[in-house]
């Protein structure tokens, strides 16, 4: 039973649901009394104001149709889908890079991730004194709430560039305080804030296998250095790359690809970390994040968004396990047994997609809008990846091309044919694309490495360098603002 997010506490539902009129603001713990604070001083209740930061995961605003828009359907790996009538709110608009500052999708992620890091700061101030909890639990679960505000900032920095930076709980009618939720940080100074609190979350976490069944969803040391390795990806830091790849010990790459994305493959060899998406009441799974992607047709599997692009498709070199356990085709059969519907002659001329999104299927199909599949957003395979790319942009291809041939060789492909350096890196992106696919990296990955513009011309999109690396910071947001932030460039509010 997966159930380490089940209980979201009473008393951290009770802060949260007291915010000011803020757009970033939550209610400040300084209010909370202390009779209440009293009654989660001991273990269980120290971990439930580290759960209410997980349990944000699961929500629609944080992990779904919003969050699937900007990272897939916005990038090359994917289409809107559904019908060409049916818009989605403004998938459409995102699909076509056409996207301004009041596009919902941008305000819901930026408003998400907020809310999140707000519950991280709370669970860091107010769980050290709860004394009467275990110290060592104290100590990692603040190491847990740091990892989960540093994984969310990585999201807001790469999606919006420079955002504000608020690193403790802010006390209305301070002005300092609502000076700091309404100014941005540079990009370098939200870089060096995740650097912090990774660093600080690795020296407090346990290795995976210190967790037992019923914690194997939280964040352990070798996600917080896999994430401090991305992080300086990002930023080409290239020897620290390779330096925190080799502190994610005690994982492998399974033998069969597909295996992970099933609900028996979940927390495997393989996973360093994964949105645990509850299978039990109250909390059902990740809100219609399964069922917005599944495939549309008279079957009735989903509403048919982020559909796999002809561009996505035809990255697969023949032979390539990975294209069939990435992409769902009408007609096929399932690891299940199910047998996805053939599209109709009505269905074909209506448009709807001739595709799907593997990795967002679930056999839990009893309540459609929450099944049980989870997110993956850390693998081993990955950090074989940077590291390949690191050691490659370090001048040290040699190391780099081994790496890259255990993520081919678990494919089907054999060893790569590639041996320069500018082979070797355009080999190393390419595997990128078609190992992460769908686990929300494509559209970032493209940025980073300056591959936007063309790729994106392959698609059919028009991608506009200076304004398209980053998404509109929220009209709402700014407006709220007044001044003391402006939105990124050539963007209109």
């Amino acid at each position: 039973m997966k159930n380490i997010y089940i209980a979201m506490s009473v008393f951290s539902a009770l802060i949260f649901a007291g915010c000011s009129d803020d757009y970033l603001d939550v209610k400040p713990s300084q209010s909370i009394p202390v009779e209440d604070l009293e009654l989660y001083n001991n273990d269980i209740g120290a971990k439930s104001f580290v759960t209410s930061v997980y349990n944000e995961f699961l929500s629609w605003e944080m992990s779904s149709f919003a969050w699937n828009g900007i990272s897939s359907i916005a990038s090359d790996d994917a289409d809107k889908g559904s019908i060409p009538g049916d818009t989605g709110a403004d998938k459409d608009i995102l699909d076509a890079l056409t996207y301004e500052g009041s596009n919902p999708s941008v305000e819901t992620i930026f408003k998400a991730n907020y809310v999140g890091i707000n519950r991280a700061n709370q669970a860091i101030v107010i769980v050290p004194k709860l004394d009467k909890a275990n110290s060592d639990l104290r100590s990692r679960l603040v190491g847990e709430a740091k990892f989960l505000r540093a994984f969310m900032y990585f999201t807001l920095v790469k999606c919006y560039g420079g955002v504000p930076l608020i690193d403790h709980i802010p006390v209305p009618g301070v002005e300092s305080d609502r000076i700091m939720q309404l100014t941005r940080k540079t990009p370098a100074e939200i870089y060096a804030f995740i650097e912090q609190d990774l660093n600080e979350a690795a020296a407090a976490l346990p290795e995976k296998s210190a967790y037992s069944d019923a914690d194997k969803a939280r964040a352990s040391k070798g996600a917080a250095y896999a994430l401090l390795a991305k992080v300086s990806l990002y930023q080409k830091k290239w020897q620290q790359v390779v330096d925190n790849c080799n502190k994610v010990t005690g994982y492998s790459i399974v033998g069969d690809y597909a295996s992970m994305y099933k609900v028996t493959g979940e927390f495997g060899p393989e996973s360093i970390f994964e949105i645990n998406s509850v299978g039990t009441a109250p909390a059902l799974g990740i809100d219609n994040y399964s069922v917005s992607q599944g495939i549309r047709s008279n079957g009735g599997w989903g509403w048919g968004f982020n559909a796999p692009s002809q561009s996505l498709i035809n990255a697969y070199e023949p032979g390539d396990v990975r294209k069939a356990a990435t992409i769902i085709f009408p007609g096929s059969t399932l690891y299940d047994g199910r047998i996805v519907p053939s599209l109709t002659q009505e269905e074909i001329t209506a448009g709807f997609p001739k595709a799907a999104n593997y990795k967002a299927y679930s056999s839990n199909f009893t309540d459609q809008g929450k099944a049980d599949a989870n997110i993956r957003y850390l693998r081993y395979a990955e950090v074989l990846l940077m590291k390949a790319e690191a050691f490659n942009e370090l001048g040290q291809t040699g190391d780099a091309i081994p790496l890259l041939n255990q993520i081919r060789n678990r494919a089907n492909l054999g060893v790569t044919p590639a041996v320069s350096q500018a082979d070797v890196r355009i080999a190393i992106w390419k595997e990128r694309r078609v190992e992460l696919a769908f686990e929300h990296d494509r559209f970032f990955d493209l940025v980073r490495t300056g591959q936007a513009k063309a790729a994106f011309a392959i698609d059919g999109k028009t991608f506009t360098e200076g304004k398209n690396e980053v998404f509109p910071l929220p009209a709402s947001f700014l407006r709220e603002a007044s001044g003391l932030s402006q939105q990124n460039p050539l963007y209109v509010n």
